[in-house]
């Protein structure tokens, strides 16, 4: 035996060194990618708002259109085109364009829904389905209606 290593010795420390190599590269490959980048996470300190997927934003509402509320009166604002319904908090381009094809186009329209024009109106909203209620639309339109915008400030916070 002791022949055979002292002819084989450099074989065996090749085949030794070999198998640590591969060893190694098993166990190595093995183990979780490290992260290198810079990018950030929406949720880290300090980073940007998060993207809006566009193709939500911008699809086609769910429901059909449903006919003006005849609750109220055309006004003057309406006359000339509409109150700006984006100065109700929760309510964006994209929802006011939506209300709009529904005929809704004054604060005082949406200050004069009773609970049962929200229940017909919330559906219609698509994926916006429950902000009339949680963002208490009604109370910031008849605020806005009245032209009380400290009222409005103070409740609600400043009019963007």
């Amino acid at each position: 035996m002791i022949e055979l290593l002292e002819a084989y010795w450099p074989a065996i420390v090749i085949a030794l060194v070999i198998g640590l190599v591969i060893a190694w590269y098993i166990f190595h490959a093995s183990r979780r990618t490290r992260v290198t980048g810079t990018s950030r996470d929406v949720l880290d300190e300090g980073a940007a708002p998060a993207e809006r997927n566009k193709a939500l934003i911008d699809s086609a509402p769910a429901a059909t259109p449903m006919q003006p509320a005849a609750a109220v009166p055309p006004t003057a604002a309406q006359a000339t085109g509409g109150d700006d319904l984006t100065r109700i908090k929760g309510v964006g381009p994209k929802l006011a364009a939506l209300l709009r094809e529904q005929g809704i186009t004054g604060f005082a329209q949406i200050a004069a829904w009773t609970e049962e024009d929200i229940d017909r109106i919330d559906p219609t909203l698509g994926r916006f389905e429950g902000r009339i209620r949680r963002d208490d639309w009604v109370g910031q339109a008849r605020l806005l209606a009245d032209g009380d915008e400290s009222g409005f400030a103070s409740r609600y916070g400043k009019i963007s």
